[in-house]
C-alpha cells in the first residue's frame, strides 16, 4: 500500500488533489459524552450556570468543522456546503451526531469528526462545574458518500 502523505524524502506532505473529480461528498460522525443523570437533567431543564449547553455546543461544532485544517495538519481547506449537528439526551449520555457536506475534490470525514469532538469538548466545558468525571468517547465515522473510494458505512 502506497503512503500518500509521504514525499520522496520520507517526509510528510499534503496530497495533491488537483486532478481529482469534484463530487458531492457527505460524512456523518457521532460520539457521546457520558455523565450522571443529574447532570443530564440540568442540561435538559436549562439549569447550567453557563447557559444553554446544547446551543453553545452546536455553534462550537459548526465553527470547528469550518476550521478543521487549522487543527489537522494534512487536511485540505474545503468549501463546506453544510454542517448540521443533532443531540439526543440518553439515559446517561449526550449522543452527538454531525453531518458535513461539500462539493469538491476531497472528503469531509475529518470535518464531521472534528465537529463531534468540539461539540463534546464544549459540553464538557459547560458542565464541568457540576461534574468533572464525565467521559467523552465513542467518536467514529458512521458513513460517507462520494469520492473515488466510494461510499462507506460502519458495520456494527
Amino acid at each position: 500500500m502506497e503512503l500518500t502523505h509521504i514525499n520522496g524524502q520520507g517526509r510528510a506532505r499534503m496530497v495533491d488533489v488537483t486532478e481529482k473529480a469534484e463530487t458531492v461528498r457527505t460524512a456523518v460522525a457521532e460520539g457521546r459524552v457520558h455523565m450522571a443523570k443529574t447532570t443530564l437533567e440540568l442540561i435538559r431543564t436549562g439549569g447550567m450556570a453557563k447557559g444553554d449547553v446544547l446551543a453553545v455546543a452546536q455553534v462550537a461544532g459548526i465553527m470547528a468543522a469550518k476550521r478543521t485544517p487549522e487543527w489537522i495538519p494534512m487536511c485540505h481547506s474545503i468549501r463546506l456546503t453544510g454542517v448540521d449537528i443533532a443531540f439526543t439526551l440518553e439515559e446517561e449520555a449526550v449522543h452527538i451526531q454531525a453531518t458535513a457536506r461539500s462539493k469538491g475534490e476531497t472528503g469531509v470525514e475529518m470535518e464531521a469528526l472534528t465537529a463531534v469532538s468540539a461539540a463534546a469538548l464544549t459540553i464538557y466545558d459547560m458542565c464541568k462545574a457540576v461534574q468533572k468525571d464525565m467521559e467523552i468517547g465513542e467518536i467514529h465515522l458512521c458513513r460517507k458518500t462520494g469520492g473515488k473510494s466510494g461510499d462507506y458505512e460502519k458495520e456494527w
